[in-house]
């Protein structure tokens, strides 16, 4: 994408839509963020992530729009105004557990919001990238590990991870019909400064903090493949780059190297220099296993290379 075009990018105001913006901005690119400021967490966290980008990027270089991608008219609009070189979709109702509660707002967020998005895209926006933001949580419970992009991924244990999977499929129809050029990257577990503050590190490290005690689901063997935001940012960039070599690519952006709950535990409390305090709760329906990412093909098309090591990520995010 030249510099100076513009991109979207969709929860822009999120932990990994800032820390996004911030890098198109770097590369020259002028950056119009959506995001509706919802309530599932604190907006004032994301109009802190919105002061963060601004003191970032160059003057001129960032607007926010608060609108939902629900809002066909707006998104139209928007597109039809803009007419963007790029979209980082990454607006979305997260989470696995909650999702289990509302699964009927997770679908219309995420599946409608993106096929609303997907139009405007391919009226008016037809040629350009659109990267969206899926999840490793389409895999499931896969017996196989670790998972591969070309695995099954038929049976989903949360609607969280249905909707993400149902957002890919959809996806993969606006390819084939309009040659829209569209990356789906499956993210595993994301961390860093500024995390979302309902994640699990940025929970534990925040109870750790005040000497209150960390609930631990299940007998803390349960694994996730940690992934630094900056390294999550470089293969976004990455996919941006290079989906035009493949017109339609499901891409996994994780770090290779899952860390068992109980270890991570361990070293974020040894980085913080505490002794945590641990309350046993039975595992919660929805949750999968572990999760494990096979980077052989984000490794071979993207050049993708996560560089950061937990514990200093860990480091990084408790001293931001």
């Amino acid at each position: 994408m030249a510099s100076g075009t513009t991109a979207i990018v969709t929860g822009g105001a999120g932990f990994i839509g800032s820390a996004v913006s911030v890098a198109l901005a770097a590369r020259g690119h002028r950056v119009v963020a959506v995001d509706s400021l919802d309530t599932f967490y604190d907006p004032a966290l994301k109009r802190a992530n919105i002061e963060h980008t601004l003191a970032n990027v160059p003057d001129g270089a960032f607007e926010l729009v608060e609108a939902d991608i629900r809002d066909a008219a707006a998104m139209e609009s928007l597109y039809e105004a803009r007419r963007p070189a790029l979209t980082v979709h990454l607006a979305a109702r997260a989470g696995v557990r909650p999702s289990i509660a509302q699964p009927a707002l997770y679908s219309s967020v995420n599946v409608e919001g993106t096929t609303v998005l997907l139009e405007a895209a391919r009226k008016h926006a037809a040629a350009a990238p659109f990267l969206m933001a899926s999840s490793s949580s389409v895999y499931g419970n896969n017996e196989k590990t670790p998972f591969a992009e070309d695995d099954p991924v038929e049976r989903p244990i949360s609607p969280y991870a249905a909707t993400k999977r149902s957002c890919e499929l959809i996806a993969a129809t606006y390819h084939e019909l309009y040659a829209l050029p569209v990356a789906c990257l499956r993210f595993f577990t994301v961390y860093g400064p500024r995390q979302r503050p309902d994640l699990a590190i940025a929970k534990f490290m925040r109870l750790m903090r005040d000497g209150e005690a960390i609930p631990v689901f299940g007998d803390g063997s349960m694994s996730r493949d940690f992934t630094y935001i900056d390294d999550i940012v470089a293969g976004v960039l990455a996919a941006g780059d290079h989906i035009g070599e493949h017109g339609y690519r499901i891409w996994n952006l994780g770090s290779d190297h899952p860390v068992r709950l109980d270890e991570m535990i361990a070293a974020i409390a040894g980085v913080l220099g505490v002794e945590p305090k641990i309350d046993r709760q039975p595992a919660p329906p929805g949750d999968v296993r572990r999760t494990w990412c096979d980077l052989t093909r984000s490794r071979a098309e993207l050049g993708y290379d996560p560089a950061t090591p937990f514990e200093e990520g860990l480091r990084r995010q408790s001293e931001a």
